[in-house]
């Protein structure tokens, strides 16, 4: 059972009051443990004086960020990346095609390591990720795993979802789906080349599978617990599920971090509720 591990991490921390309200009701549910911090967040300071001094035991991870608001750099220092007043101007795609391009992972790296390093005069995180899953990039990834070793932070998130399905007819009747199960496609083909990667870093762990992208944006309970469900009679397993916990009453991802019933079926299907920085002891 001690090897069959389960954590719920929450994206986006710092990036707005509300998602930081939302994770600081789901810690103090006792279902939430762990979350991500984007340092360029517009609500990255009330993090530091408000919401971890209330959480001492929520495991911090870094939630690297160059695809939405202001980067750390000096814009003239990091022209790939962003416009003239410093904002991320690139979609997904567009990294994508840029990331081949030896002056543009240089710049990167350049804003990869302030925003890590402006977490690290706060906090140890125990683990890295990204906003929208830009790290899982392979020529992104190379230099995410390069910082992680550096900094000594020992996980990081790959994005490997094994097909599932929720009985809930409606969701995939959503625009999203269909496109989140494009998402699926492209992030599982990077974790290939990802993991060959990782075997580069010998210090470096991820974990095994990740449960979100298929529903990002129409998450509840029950797709958290649906894709799990496929893992209740696998052993020596760490499998991540992912969500953005929204202070709104109006958001179901929100109350997927108070949900003890949830947490309580999760348990029964054999895994151990934890945190990366439980697991680096």
């Amino acid at each position: 059972m001690a090897n069959k591990n389960f954590i719920l991490n929450a994206d986006d921390l710092g990036l707005s009051n509300n998602i930081n309200k939302g994770i600081l009701d789901g810690y103090n549910s006792g279902v939430l443990k762990s979350a991500s911090l984007c340092a360029n967040g517009m609500a990255f300071q009330s993090v530091i004086n408000e919401i971890i001094p209330e959480c001492p035991d929520l495991c911090i991870g870094v939630h690297l960020n160059i695809i939405e608001g202001k980067a750390l750099s000096n814009p003239e220092e990091i022209p790939l990346l962003t416009d003239k007043n410093g904002n991320f101007n690139n979609s997904y795609t567009q990294l994508m095609t840029k990331s081949t391009k030896k002056d543009f992972l240089e710049q990167v790296e350049k804003e990869f390591r302030a925003q890590i390093e402006k977490i690290l005069n706060h906090i140890k995180p125990a683990h890295i990720d990204s906003h929208v899953h830009t790290h899982g990039i392979p020529n992104i990834f190379e230099i995410t795993c390069k910082l992680a070793e550096e900094y000594g932070i020992k996980y990081v998130r790959t994005q490997y979802e094994k097909p599932y399905i929720t009985p809930i007819i409606s969701k995939h009747l959503n625009l999203k789906y269909p496109v989140n199960q494009l998402k699926v496609i492209l992030l599982n083909n990077f974790t290939l080349k990802n993991r060959k990667t990782l075997k580069n870093f010998p210090n470096l762990k991820t974990n095994d599978f990740l449960v979100g992208v298929s529903y990002t944006g129409i998450m509840d309970n029950n797709t958290v617990e649906n894709g799990l469900k496929i893992f209740k009679d696998e052993e020596n397993i760490l499998v991540e599920s992912l969500i953005h916990p929204y202070y709104s009453e109006k958001m179901p991802e929100y109350y997927i971090a108070q949900n003890q019933d949830m947490k309580f079926k999760i348990e029964n299907f054999g895994f151990n509720f934890t945190t990366y920085s439980e697991l680096a002891k």
